[in-house]
Parts: C-alpha cells; sequence; structure tokens
C-alpha cells in the first residue's frame, strides 16, 4: 500500500471498481433494499474527493474516509441512527493525501486504520469505542519510516486483535498481528514472498478465531494468497487459483475471512481481467462471475468480503468499464446493485466493500463528477 491514501487500497488488488449503469438494462439488477447515500462533514466536492465508507459492523455502525476540499483524509464513524464522527490521529499530516484513514470496524464498535504523517509514512491506530473514542497509535518495530513505508492497520477481531502490514525500510511488506491484551506484535512473512520493493507479505483481513488471509508477492511480483492459522507460529497454507495469471500483478488475491474459514477474493488471469472465487474451509474453491462482467483487461468480478452466512460482496466492471456491486448468496445466487447518484462514465459507480452478518452492505458510490459519497444498503 502507498501513502497516497488510495480508496482501494485495503479492499482490493490493484484497480478501483466502479459502480452502475442505471441505464442499462443488467441481469439481476435490484431495487428493493434500500440504500442510504451520507457525506461526513467537510467532505470535499472535488475530483476524487468527498466519503468512503470501508467497513460496518453487526450494529450497522460504519468507518471509513473523507477527503477534505484540499485532499486531506479524515476517519469518521457512522452510527446506524446516521449520526457522523470525524476523527483525526494524533501526527497524522494535513497534506495532499495525507491524514487519517479508517479501515474496520468491530461488533464493540473499536475502529483500526493508519494514519500518514508530513513524511509520508504510515502509522497503525486503533480508536476505542468509548465517548472520546481514545486513539492509541502503533508502529511495528522494524517498520520503515520513509515515504510509502510504515505500518498500516487492515482489520479487527472482535476480540480487538489488529491484522495489518508494515513496510521497511526497503519498502518491502511483511504481516503482523497485533495482540489486543498485550499490545505485542506477532510479525511473519509467507514462504515465497519476494525481498525487493514493492514485494513480500501483505496481511488483510483475521476472523474471531485468529485466523488471517493475504498475499504474498513473490519475486516475479505475482501474488499468491494465504491462509495463516491462529497463535504465535500459525501455520501457513498458500493457494492458487486456477486460472490466475503468473506474470507481473497477476495471481490470486484473499481479502476477507469469516468464523468458518470461508475465503472470499478474486484473481487476475493472464489477459488482465478479474474473476471472483469462495474457498471453503475445506480447501474447496468455486470461481465465479457477476452476470454482465466484462472480459477484457482491467474488467472483471472482484469479491470483497464474506460474512458469517457465507454471503459475499464486491464489484464489477462491465464492458465498458463501468462499474456494478453485487450481492452473493451462499447458495450461489448473484444481485447486482447500483446506489443513487452513481455515475455512468468510465471508473464511476458504486462499489460494495463490507457485509455484515444481517446481509447490509456498505461502501461508496462515484458520481458523474468523480466524487466519492458513502452509502449503506440494508436487506
Amino acid at each position: 500500500m502507498s501513502s497516497d491514501l488510495r480508496i482501494n487500497s485495503c479492499k482490493r488488488a490493484v484497480v478501483l471498481l466502479a459502480e452502475v449503469l442505471a441505464a442499462v438494462a443488467i441481469p439481476g439488477l435490484a431495487t428493493a433494499n434500500p440504500i442510504t447515500v451520507f457525506d461526513a462533514k467537510n467532505a470535499g466536492t472535488g475530483y476524487q474527493q468527498g466519503t468512503v465508507g470501508y467497513s460496518l459492523n453487526d450494529g450497522g455502525d460504519i468507518t471509513g474516509v473523507v477527503l477534505n476540499s484540499g485532499s486531506v483524509a479524515h476517519g469518521f464513524v457512522r452510527k446506524a441512527n446516521g449520526n457522523i464522527t470525524v476523527f483525526n490521529a494524533k501526527g497524522a499530516g494535513t497534506g495532499i493525501r495525507q491524514g487519517t484513514a479508517g479501515q474496520d470496524i468491530n461488533a464493540s464498535g473499536e475502529i483500526t486504520g493508519y494514519l500518514i504523517d508530513a513524511n509520508g509514512a504510515n502509522h497503525g491506530f486503533v480508536r476505542d469505542s468509548g465517548k472520546n473514542g481514545n486513539i492509541t497509535v502503533f508502529d511495528v518495530k522494524r517498520a520503515g519510516t520513509g515515504n510509502a513505508q510504515g505500518t498500516i492497520g487492515s482489520a479487527i477481531n472482535d476480540s480487538g486483535d489488529v491484522v495489518g502490514t508494515y513496510l521497511d525500510s526497503g519498502t518491502v511488506s511483511h504481516g503482523f498481528i497485533r495482540a489486543a491484551t498485550t499490545g505485542k506484535f506477532t510479525t511473519f512473512d509467507v514462504k515465497g514472498a519476494g525481498t525487493s520493493f514493492g514485494q513480500g507479505t501483505t496481511a488483510k483481513d483475521i476472523n474471531a478465531s485468529g485466523e488471517t488471509v493475504g498475499q504474498e508477492l513473490d519475486s516475479g511480483s505475482v501474488s499468491h494468497a494465504f491462509i495463516r492459522g491462529s497463535g504465535k507460529k500459525g501455520a501457513v497454507t498458500i493457494f492458487d487459483v486456477k486460472g490466475a495469471g503468473t506474470f507481473g500483478s497477476q495471481g490470486t488475491f484473499a481479502n476477507s475471512i469469516n468464523a468458518s474459514g470461508e475465503i472470499a477474493g478474486q484473481i487476475l488471469d493472464s489477459g488482465g481481467v478479474y474473476h471472483a472465487f469462495l474457498r471453503d474451509a475445506s480447501g474447496n474453491v468455486t470461481k465465479f462471475n457477476a452476470p454482465g462482467a466484462g472480459t477484457k483487461e482491467g474488467q472483471g468480478t472482484a469479491a470483497y468480503s464474506i460474512n458469517d452466512a457465507g454471503i459475499i460482496c464486491g464489484a464489477f466492471f462491465d464492458s465498458g468499464t463501468v462499474g456494478h456491486g453485487f450481492v452473493r448468496a451462499a447458495n450461489g445466487k448473484i444481485t447486482v446493485f447500483d446506489a443513487p447518484g452513481a455515475g455512468t462514465g468510465k471508473d464511476q459507480g458504486t462499489d460494495a466493500l463490507a457485509i455484515n452478518t444481517s446481509g447490509a452492505i456498505a461502501g461508496y458510490l462515484r458520481d458523474a463528477n468523480s466524487i466519492f459519497h458513502g452509502y449503506i444498503r440494508t436487506p
């Protein structure tokens, strides 16, 4: 992950997936589920500014990022009643694409994420669920302090354990788990991970039992997904989904894991097309594409989040490189949806980033002016 606060950096592989084309009939398009669009106070109204919802918990609370009129980032939490609190971590920079980014929220309302300081270095944080929202900033000991280096909190489970990635002084990535009770770190590298700039191990998600998922970029910068067992010396299983490309930024990407050990993610094939997958706890893989997904480079389907019922949400690019969100039921049925106000140009539309136990979905839309707006879709 770089220090430019890319909106897609924590839930996806390579590119920003946008969404929704109301003027085109797409199989499975759904309008019955209410979608509430929201903007945090002081959200910018310029190109690639605005409000992005990254994660929501079972209570319907959402966290994410607000980019103001100066493209400075601020974290936010939106309560289920619609009240929004904007927050900043101590030490966050105030320049363009610096600031504070909320990434994940657990059942009790604790939030993890990262800040980017004035030098472009990342620092992880945990924000507690108290009235004042006290923030603890943390750094892995071996994290670099230069631009695009440092510590990034990606996900937090209901016990308060944080998983994430730190980038060392050579900008090589390594995974870490931060224990909630002690604040101590367990760091890890997946076998086969490259050791050059931009390579290494990236940890994305952690479930209730402490299993983590992510991917390693090998010496050729090809991605291979992994699941790491719980505990200080958790066993690591590396896997590649059939059809994944083997060149450059291609490969297999694991984004989310639920309590049962089911994993959702996507591959990037040799033609640069995305295909989503579900890997069950036994290692069996089901690959799927949303109806209407394009088949050219930069198009296709990506799965970002899976809940404990096995329901997956994500997004896809159609043949015009316009994105569309989807929900895949446990039985495999896929429903496509659009957020009101989403643009219909290239890289505009709606993105679905997180799904909770009840099936509510949080994400963002990108309007016709490429301004971001958060939303929640209720089941």
